[in-house]
């Protein structure tokens, strides 16, 4: 088999990679999951082979990801989205030590050793206050098209405190600073802080080691890579592929049961979830 495949089912996107025995991408796909887990996952995998025109059979073994790996119902094999994304930063960027995952539902801070193998890791534990739901409510209470989020933020002066903990009350709270005049950049920047304190308070938690890589479809915005920059006083790792990087994780995962099965010349069945 030439291929192995990785499929990161996660609760705003669904995102498939294809790669090659070097280890290269040769295929991604990138769609919004929907309200259809188990599609999102087929089509996101459909059009990943698409990409390079690769047939499915030739693809020797698929790793399910994220929230929804269960139901990645062609797959091989499920692997939690804190060992996947550990291990496609690792090789995205073979100096991470710390990896911090945004993604839409949550956030997550990951140690990991040299190998992408995990050490120790949290999550956010009051709602959604520090990932991308929250900027998803500024976005709604501002009319801003969340792709200019970023943008808008770095332009701030004087940025005002977001108090409010919870996603739920974050609309309201950007509203009555609007209401009080205050510029929506300032407003916007503050929210980018918000997150990037409570993010900052994770990976205390787990311990900060160089190099850290910023995973999740949050690295997108450059307002959130600035903010958590700051925070930290270094810089990041931040791919363009950053937000495929759990399914790159399945990915690598799925070739290495491809080479122990042609090491070994026997074919497993379906396998039990890792950690």
């Amino acid at each position: 088999m030439k291929y192995a495949g990785g499929v990161d089912v996660g609760s705003t996107q669904t995102k498939a990679v294809i790669i090659d025995k070097k280890k290269k991408i040769v295929g991604r796909c990138l769609i919004d999951t929907g309200g259809d887990v188990t599609r999102a996952a087929e089509n996101a995998f459909s059009q990943a082979l698409m990409d390079e025109g690769i047939d499915r059979s030739e693809v020797g073994y698929v790793v399910g990801t994220g929230y929804g790996r269960y139901k990645v119902t062609f797959g091989d094999r499920q692997v939690t989205e804190i060992s996947c994304h550990g291990r496609g930063a690792a090789h995205m960027f073979p100096g991470t030590r710390t990896v911090l995952d945004m993604g839409g539902q949550d956030t997550k801070a990951i140690k990991v050793l040299p190998s992408g193998e995990i050490q120790d890791f949290c999550m956010n534990d009051k709602c959604a206050a520090g990932t991308g739901r929250f900027l998803g409510a500024a976005a709604k209470a501002l009319d801003i098209p969340l792709s200019e989020l970023g943008e808008i933020a770095l332009k701030s002066g004087k940025p005002v405190r977001i108090s409010t903990t919870c996603t739920v009350f974050a609309e309201a709270e950007v509203l009555s600073w609007l209401g009080k005049g205050k510029k929506v950049e300032d407003i916007l920047w503050g929210v980018h802080q918000s997150i990037a304190a409570r993010s900052f308070g994770l990976l205390v938690r787990v311990g900060i080691n160089d190099e850290i890589t910023f995973t999740g479809g949050v690295a997108k915005n450059v307002g959130m890579i600035k903010a958590m920059e700051d925070k930290l006083r270094r810089k990041l790792n931040v791919s363009d592929d950053s937000h495929f990087m759990g399914a790159l994780g399945a990915a690598l995962f799925a070739l290495d049961s491809i080479i122990s099965e042609e090491t070994s010349g026997r074919v497993t069945g379906k396998e039990r979830e890792i950690a």
